[in-house]
């Protein structure tokens, strides 16, 4: 075995160069895959937040019931100078976040003890549940259950796989990071093109099923692990038994202390203590990150529903989905860009994200912006900034913390968009009942 860059890697003096090649390329596409599928079911559920919400509206009003399931969206009326649903769009949010940061808060303290198998097993599972529900939901409470379902897949997704990382070469971060920016961007453009093409949200969500599928693919025919990766079995698990793995009978004094020497280089799991000083190095990362996500989705989901032009010729609920999809092109753009760029001053990257977060605030405001056009090159280039500091953070994480701990800080360091982004949608709540009450 070669173990460089604390990745564990298939032993080079038995591996061709075409054979390297291809496991190289197997393992980029199954990490751009598995980053795809991992957010997909996410960005869906936050691109359908109107339509989710539209039809609470609807149930509520004095017309004939609609069919089960979310509805196709039209412009809602109400009192305000705005056009208004009677929820925030942060509800679907929250809905979407508070479970995946309940799972980053916790996982990284228990999550060594559940072998990588099982993991993607759940996450499949539960983001096909999240399709089915919503798609057959009837009420709003239904709706929001099976977002919470996708929640749960995604934040499992997201930990699990950035720490898998580390028993592979360093660049199939890039492959992840690029993949969950292409989530955003296939989520979101499908679901407005479907919808708006003419297929109910029902029948669009129905479609989306193929994914929790591909992600199973991905995972278990396309990725190259090494030898000794402990599928079925937990990390500590295999630090055990590699101990225990020993000959009966030695006489090999050499032998034996080459044996101690080698146990003494590949210490234990880290213990509870270590992790919390590992956790207390992270916060230079985890800080930029929560504030550049806690303005980017305070952005998409407390201010862009806000941000109606009635003379354009697309209605309320296309120009929010078009929000949603624009954003994503722009994170796909900056994930994908860490194979020919890094950018180590992260915190820069949040500061110009909040600049974001003010201009549009006083735009919803004083509505001085004369034209669409103008939010959607404004929501683009949101989406490079967040998608820059998510890929560049995790990076530099990868490059600066020792072997020994990497696996943890990468599953530890991803709580802070969670933070950030349940941070936006509790803000979000007052800033839209607010507006709407003008």
């Amino acid at each position: 075995m070669d173990q460089r860059d604390g990745v564990i890697n298939a032993d080079p003096a038995t591996t061709t160069p075409t054979e390297g090649r291809c496991q190289r390329w197997r393992n980029q596409s199954g990490f751009w895959l598995l980053g795809l599928c991992n957010n997909f079911a996410y960005v869906v559920m936050l691109s359908a937040a109107h339509d989710i919400l539209k039809q609470q509206e609807s149930q509520n009003a004095t017309a004939p019931t609609p069919a089960p399931g979310l509805q196709a969206t039209g412009n809602s009326s109400n009192s305000s100078r705005y056009d208004c649903n009677p929820v925030s769009t942060a509800a679907v949010l929250l809905a979407d976040i508070l479970p995946t940061l309940l799972i980053k808060l916790t996982a990284p303290f228990y999550i060594h003890k559940v072998p990588y198998g099982f993991r993607v097993l759940l996450c499949v599972a539960t983001a096909t549940i999240s399709f089915l529900m919503v798609s057959f939901s009837s009420t709003v409470l239904m709706s929001i259950s099976g977002v919470i379902f996708a929640s749960v897949s995604s934040g499992l997704g997201e930990l699990s796989f950035l720490s898998l990382t580390v028993y592979f070469s360093r660049d199939v971060l890039s492959g992840w990071g690029s993949g969950t920016g292409g989530a955003g961007v296939a989520g979101a453009f499908l679901y407005s093109a479907l919808t708006q093409a003419g297929l109910s949200p029902r029948v669009t969500l129905l479609i989306m099923l193929i994914v929790p599928a591909a992600m199973l693919i991905s995972y278990f025919a396309l990725l190259a692990f090494p030898p000794s990766f402990p599928q079925w079995r937990s990390r500590e698990a295999s630090h055990r038994g590699s101990q225990e793995r020993q000959p009966l009978i030695v006489e090999d004094d050499d032998y034996v202390q080459n044996q101690r020497e080698k146990e003494d280089r590949q210490p234990g799991p880290l213990t509870f203590s270590d992790k919390l000083h590992v956790l207390k190095g992270l916060w230079r990362f985890i800080a930029p990150l929560a504030l550049v996500y806690l303005a980017e989705y305070f952005i998409n989901q407390g201010l862009l529903e806000l941000l109606f032009f009635q003379e354009s010729l697309l209605s309320h609920a296309e120009q929010y989905r078009w929000y949603q999809t624009l954003y994503q092109i722009g994170v796909f753009i900056s994930r994908t860009s860490l194979y020919c760029l890094k950018i180590k001053k992260i915190w820069l990257l949040a500061l110009l994200q909040c600049v974001n977060a003010v201009l549009l605030s006083f735009a919803v405001l004083y509505q001085f912006l004369p034209s669409v056009w103008l939010v959607f090159f404004i929501v683009v280039y949101e989406g490079l900034l967040g998608g820059a500091a998510y890929v560049n953070i995790f990076y530099l994480i990868s490059t600066e913390t020792g072997d020994r701990e990497r696996e943890y800080a990468m599953a530890a360091a991803s709580v802070g968009d969670s933070v950030g982004i349940a941070l936006s949608g509790a803000l979000a709540f007052p800033v839209h009942n607010y507006f709407c009450s003008l």
